[in-house]
């Protein structure tokens, strides 16, 4: 049986723009989708009657937005299967339950209760530093939340977790008859002028040829698992978090290796993962390596 693909919601612009693109995605990888609405009213209310005729407010809004997304999915892709589910939990802690039995989980950029001017939502934070599976947070444009650019970004960096990024953004790019750019950043502290041209016995020439020779090695298996697909590798100078900012704008989806690490708060992302989750363009997969 092939695993559902998640999506939360709770009503607001955010998640209605997360489900119309998890509705897409389960439309191309033929997958069941799982709508999760997490909600903490059946805890504080208790499942006994009142005597009043009145329900709690927060029943009927989980009426509301479970039969809303249902009817979304029907009018978008009529062909989907999908399965709403309201749960009695933190959001947060739901979507993360429901990682461990989830080919992806899918989450808008903010929810209903963010704060004004939050670039990103705590539960979309949390979600993506700590699910079991690949997570993509819908963020970005219109036309790269829609997939108009025709090409998928991946992030290559430490080779532990880039294996799994490569492998499901080629995956991805195969179901979206695009192709794939490969990137690997690479940093020299020498300093030379902008027109001044590269020779083979520059250090920065020497830091770009390794770069490429890295992509070569961490294209090759993955690569050959998916023949169809055409990859562009890309070596590019710079902070890697600021290149794959900016290579975004043009991509429908960008790939990042998981880069969590152990701190004081719990497993965190690392630099990388945390500022596309934050500033790119277009929507961002964080792909954990296991």
């Amino acid at each position: 049986m092939e695993l559902p693909l998640v999506v939360g919601v709770d009503g607001s612009d955010g998640s209605l723009t997360a489900l119309d693109w998890a509705v897409d995605e389960a439309a191309r990888r033929g997958l069941p989708l799982r709508i999760v609405h997490a909600s903490l009213w059946e805890r504080y209310e208790g499942t006994v009657p009142s005597f009043g005729s009145e329900r709690p407010a927060d029943e009927i809004m989980t009426e509301r937005v479970m039969a809303s997304a249902e009817q979304r999915v029907r009018k978008r892709a009529p062909a989907v299967q999908a399965h709403p589910v309201a749960v009695p939990e933190d959001a947060a802690a739901a979507l993360l339950r429901e990682s461990h039995e989830a080919a992806l989980v899918v989450t808008g950029s903010s929810g209903r209760g963010a704060l004004k001017g939050l670039l990103l939502g705590s539960v979309s934070l949390a979600v993506a530093g700590r699910a079991h599976c690949p997570v993509v947070v819908v963020r970005g444009e219109a036309k790269n939340v829609r997939g108009e650019c025709h090409k998928v970004v991946v992030g290559v960096g430490d080779p532990a977790e880039s294996a799994a990024a490569l492998r499901f953004a080629l995956r991805e790019a195969r179901a979206r008859t695009c192709e794939v750019e490969a990137v690997r950043a690479w940093r020299c502290a020498e300093q030379r002028p902008a027109d001044r041209t590269r020779t083979a016995g520059d250090t920065a020439y020497a830091h770009e040829e390794r770069a490429a020779r890295f992509l070569a090695g961490a294209l090759a298996e993955p690569q050959g698992e998916y023949p169809d697909v055409p990859v562009r590798r890309t070596a590019v100078e710079g902070p890697a978090h600021k290149v794959l900012v900016g290579l975004s704008a043009d991509a429908d989806l960008l790939v990042v290796g998981s880069g969590r690490r152990q701190g004081h708060l719990g497993l965190q992302l690392g630099r990388v993962s945390h500022t596309a989750l934050h500033h790119s363009a277009c929507p961002v997969a964080v792909v954990p390596h296991a």
